[in-house]
């Protein structure tokens, strides 16, 4: 089991690697970000889109965020991208203030939600999904850091042990 100093590190990690791909992301025109470069959602824009629908839907279970209306397809691509730079901020800022408040007993016992991916209920330690949640980030983020880096960008290093203490 982890104890709440974990997410709380890990809420740090990903503000620091979205701050950055942000940041090279935003050197890019809108259609370099929308292009196809043949990732799981296929654009940059789609894979950071999908990346904030998919915390959105576990800080609904988590936190009680407002679950999102679209799919894990869809994300946030509906956003422009002026739209979904101010929605990541938001996000990341609630993230770092739910991982703040969290405690040992708010990472214990187990949590059972509807999946849409498989059309029942499921139930797993809490604790477990918490770290599926920051785990699902840094895959997804990858993605975008292959793709930046594809367009000649240097978005920060994702190596945990690079990240800068005042972040």
């Amino acid at each position: 089991m982890i104890d709440p100093d974990h997410p709380r590190l890990m809420a740090r990690y990903n503000a620091w690697q979205n701050r950055s791909l942000y940041r090279e992301a935003d050197r890019l025109t809108d259609a370099q970000r929308r292009e196809d470069r043949g990732a799981f959602f296929r654009s940059l824009h789609g894979t950071l889109a999908h990346v904030l629908w998919g915390d959105s839907v576990w800080m609904a279970r988590f936190d009680g965020w407002e679950k999102p209306k679209t799919g894990p397809a869809d994300g946030e691509t509906r956003l422009d991208w002026e739209g979904l730079k101010a929605a990541r901020l938001e996000a990341d800022s609630r993230i770092s203030d739910w991982a703040a408040r969290l405690t040992e007993s708010d990472l214990a016992g187990d949590l059972t939600w509807y999946s849409g991916g498989s059309r029942r209920d499921l139930t797993k330690p809490k604790w477990i999904l918490v770290t599926h949640f920051f785990n699902h980030q840094t895959h997804h983020r990858g993605q975008a850091h292959a793709i930046l880096t594809g367009f000649g960008m240097t978005p920060d290093p994702t190596d945990l042990g690079f990240m800068p203490d005042d972040v």
